[in-house]
């Protein structure tokens, strides 16, 4: 596909739920991701939302995967859901203190914003400008769960600073809507119906490969994952969203 690249895979690789369902019983949590690997080129980092790895940790996980392997992290939590987005400057300097050393890697850096966080222009414009200024290098995308992001002053700021507009599928409400805001897509599936806990239909997952080959074909490059891990639904839908995108 040489006007784009889709790449699939899932929020995160160590669940234990995952034991004896993906992962044999006989292998190491420790090499679950070099396992995780055969099947799959990218991972969304989900843990470093809650708690940030060490560098040790990071300079391992880059050690384990192939060459064309890719990590999106998300981006702490302390910045989008404690702090609201205000006085970013020092939570980026933490973030990149510790993932820089992943940009050989790096997929797209996910900011995922709380329910109750509602569109502020200045305030996202004072982020966007920091991303710009220092961390332009790199790709970004936002994930909003409040309402009054769906607006055409959230989307042109987004397109302005080429940050990509997270369309993110699930079945509680949050907004949704497919707006291509960058050169880079970034989708997250959290479960249809049950949130985390639900799979996806064969019907569904070919609607979206279709959309996804489409958006190649006009130059998008395309990150997707799956976030309903509870039942181990995640990797088989992405499993099989990679057949069909292929197929």
């Amino acid at each position: 596909m040489a006007e784009g690249k889709i790449h699939i895979g899932t929020s995160g690789w160590h669940y234990k739920e995952w034991r004896g369902e993906y992962y044999p019983r006989e292998v190491r949590s420790a090499d679950w991701l070099s396992f995780y690997t055969r099947d799959f080129k990218t991972t969304e980092i989900n843990n470093s939302f809650y708690r940030l790895p060490t560098k040790e940790v990071v300079e391992a996980w880059m050690k384990t995967v192939p060459k064309d392997f890719r990590f999106s992290p998300k981006f702490s939590r302390y910045l989008t859901q404690f702090k609201k987005l205000n006085d970013p400057e020092e939570p980026f300097e933490r973030f990149f203190s510790i993932f820089e050393a992943m940009k050989e890697k790096m997929g797209v850096i996910l900011l995922q914003l709380p329910p109750q966080l509602a569109f502020k222009e200045d305030k996202t414009q004072h982020v966007f400008d920091l991303i710009k200024q220092k961390y332009k290098k790199y790709r970004f995308a936002i994930e909003v769960r409040h309402g009054s992001w769906i607006c055409k002053e959230a989307f042109r700021l987004m397109e302005d600073y080429k940050i990509a507009f997270t369309i993110s599928q699930q079945g509680v409400g949050w907004p949704y809507a497919e707006e291509l805001t960058a050169k880079h897509v970034y989708v997250r599936f959290h479960g249809p119906k049950q949130l985390f806990a639900s799979a996806y239909s064969d019907a569904q997952l070919k609607h979206y490969a279709e959309k996804f080959k489409e958006w190649a074909k006009k130059g998008h490059t395309v990150w997707a994952y799956f976030n309903n891990d509870v039942h181990v639904d995640a990797v088989f839908n992405a499993q099989k969203l990679i057949s069909l995108v292929e197929g």
